[in-house]
């Protein structure tokens, strides 16, 4: 896998966790990228959310004490 998929691949998980995606750039990923480097995209993305909301709880927990 080279750097620069990879970095598309984050991409397309970024887009695709916020929803927003133009067809052709769909078209592109579907061509270019591996469904391997796209499901390793999206576990990286959720996980790296749950923790986001998890610090954010801990944050706001520990403002309140």
């Amino acid at each position: 896998m080279s750097k620069k998929g990879n970095i598309q691949a984050a991409f397309a998980g970024l887009w695709g966790f916020f929803g927003v995606r133009k067809r052709r750039d769909y078209d592109a990923d579907a061509k270019n990228l591996t469904q391997a480097q796209i499901i390793i995209a999206g576990l990286i993305g959720g996980v790296v959310f749950v923790l986001t909301l998890l610090l954010a709880v801990y944050l706001v927990l520990q403002s309140v004490k």
